[in-house]
Parts: structure tokens; C-alpha cells; sequence
């Protein structure tokens, strides 16, 4: 590794395996489209080859940061802010496992289980430290805080084909009573302003769209149904967030561009998949034509984002110092 690659690698943000979720989510997007919108399963199939590769590059770097600078990977792990950060690894577990089960069926399975299990785990570490450590005050809670509960509710999506409906329902239920426990504090965070936060963080605004999209998918997953109350409230709220996301515009082209960016494109996956996941099931022109609309807004979100960080780590402006 050249010097300069290695000064940096002590600098490795734990929150670049968002670029996975990103990536990934889209994929999962994709091959809704294909299945609503009949349209080619080949983009999702390349969504979810770059997603893996990407994993497995961003796996390997991190894990030479526990070799190497083990005092840098604990440092992150204790981080207020950061430490939230550190379960997009299981989600990424999770979301490519969802999106590779037609491809590799029996490495899907175990992605599975790994991910479901690996992120409950991470799920009691994280409440743990909120619950004892007195450093952490209402300063430090950002939208990012939904990783790693509400991240729990990705498990059922692939529980069906993958893995157990037990422990999908039992994921399912920790995920939705956190969210509702963790929306409140979220919501006072960023609509009083006496805390506002750090410009940097911002994009995680966007946040605050995935938990409902993804928890209608999974109810669907785990009933088979989108017509009934819990579902259409699920929705109503993704698209709520989503319009309010979509205001807040003018606010977030002023932000500098920064690995946090990576927080509009999960979400924006989620919504895709989860309009598309309406358009199949209402089989109305309006809901088909907003689902092609939010999947273009994904799929131009994601790759401007891709461009941006593939930009900044040429000019050496990722893996520094903050």
C-alpha cells in the first residue's frame, strides 16, 4: 500500500458501507421494476454485482484498519456519532442477500443469517451504550440513530425465500417499536432548532423516508398484503418524508459534498421499491407513473453520488482527518 494510501487508512469512515446499502437498495428497486414494470432484470442483476464487489472491496479495507490501527476501528466503535454508523455493515449483509437470492441462492441463505442475527447483536450493543454512557446527550442524536434499530426491519424482506418468519417478526417488531420510540426525539432534534445539526450531517434528513418504506415492504413480505390499514399508513408516512425531503432542497444544495451524501440513497431505493411495490399492487396509472418518477430520482441520485465520491477519492479528499 503506498504511503499516502496508508496514512489515510487510520481515517477509514465505518459509514462508506452506506454506499453499499446504496447501491444495493437500488438494485432491490430494479428488480421490483422488472417484476411491476416488466422491465430488464439484467439492471438490477449489475446493480447487485457492483453493490457486492463494493462490499467485499470496502470489507477488505476495514479489516486492515482492525490490523493496523486497531486503536482507530475502537475509537469509531465508541463515537457518539459514528458508532450509529457502524451496523450498515449488517445491512448491507442483508439488503445483498435480498438482492442476490435468484443469483446465488445458498451464499444469500447464510448472508441472511448473518445479517439478521449480526444485526440484532448490534442493535443491544448500540441501545447498551445509549442507555449507560452519560456522554451521549440530546446533542448527539442524528437521523443515523434509525441504523441500528429500525435497521432491523430489512430482515423480513427476504425471510420468506431466505430464512426464518420467526425471527423476521421478531426483528420486525424491535425495528417499528424503536422507530416509533425514536421519532419523536428525532423529530424535536430538527424542527426546534435549539440543537441543530452540524452541516455535514444534514443529508441524513433523508433518513427519515426509509424506515416507513422499508417497513411496508417487509409488511407485505410477512402478510402478503399492501390494502390494509397498516400498509397504507406505512406508505402514506414514506411519501410524507419524502415531499418533505424533496422541500428541504434548496437547504441541502448549499451543503458541501461529503461521504454523508450517501445518506439520500438508500432512502430514495427504499421508496422506489416501495412505489413500485404500490404500482404492482393498485394497478393505477398515477401510482406506475410515480413509481417511474421516484425510481429515475433514485437511480440519478445514486449515480451522481457514486461520481461525486469516486471524484473525492482521487483528489484524497476521503479516509482524512475531520
Amino acid at each position: 500500500m503506498p504511503d499516502s494510501q496508508a496514512a489515510r487508512l487510520p481515517h477509514f469512515p465505518v459509514s462508506l458501507f452506506a454506499s453499499v446499502m446504496g447501491v444495493g437498495g437500488l438494485s432491490l428497486a430494479w428488480r421490483r421494476a422488472a417484476g411491476v414494470l416488466s422491465w430488464p432484470v439484467a439492471v438490477a442483476q449489475g446493480l447487485f454485482w457492483a453493490a457486492a464487489a463494493l462490499f467485499l472491496g470496502l470489507l477488505g479495507v476495514y479489516l486492515a484498519k482492525w490490523v493496523k490501527h486497531p486503536e482507530a476501528a475502537r475509537a469509531e466503535l465508541r463515537h457518539p456519532i459514528r458508532m450509529a454508523f457502524v451496523p450498515t455493515i449488517t445491512i448491507a449483509i442483508l439488503i445483498l442477500a435480498t438482492a442476490g437470492q435468484d443469483l446465488m441462492p445458498p451464499v444469500a441463505k447464510v448472508a441472511w443469517w448473518v445479517g439478521a442475527i449480526g444485526h440484532l447483536a448490534l442493535t443491544a450493543v448500540t441501545l447498551s451504550a445509549w442507555f449507560t454512557r452519560r456522554d451521549i446527550g440530546a446533542d448527539m442524536i442524528t437521523p443515523a440513530w434509525f441504523i441500528p434499530v429500525v435497521g432491523n426491519v430489512i430482515t423480513p424482506l427476504a425471510a420468506p425465500t431466505l430464512g426464518s418468519m420467526e425471527l423476521a417478526w421478531f426483528a420486525f417488531g424491535v425495528g417499528m417499536t424503536f422507530w416509533v420510540a425514536l421519532l419523536p426525539l428525532l423529530l424535536q432534534r430538527v424542527l426546534t432548532h435549539e440543537q441543530p445539526l452540524a452541516p455535514k450531517l444534514t443529508p441524513t434528513l433523508a433518513i427519515f423516508v426509509a424506515p416507513p418504506a422499508v417497513a411496508m415492504l417487509s409488511w407485505q413480505s410477512l402478510t402478503g398484503r399492501l390494502d390494509d390499514p397498516p400498509a397504507r399508513i406505512l406508505f402514506s408516512a414514506a411519501l410524507g418524508f419524502l415531499v418533505l425531503l424533496a422541500l428541504q432542497l434548496p437547504l441541502l444544495r448549499t451543503i458541501p459534498f461529503a461521504v454523508p451524501a450517501w445518506a439520500y440513497t438508500f432512502p430514495l431505493a427504499a421508496a422506489a421499491a416501495a412505489t413500485l411495490a404500490v404500482a404492482g399492487d393498485r394497478h393505477q396509472a398515477f401510482s406506475t407513473a410515480l413509481a417511474i418518477a421516484v425510481l429515475a430520482l433514485a437511480t440519478v441520485v445514486v449515480t451522481g453520488v457514486a461520481v461525486l465520491t469516486g471524484r473525492a477519492a482521487l483528489r484524497g479528499q476521503i479516509c482524512i482527518p475531520e
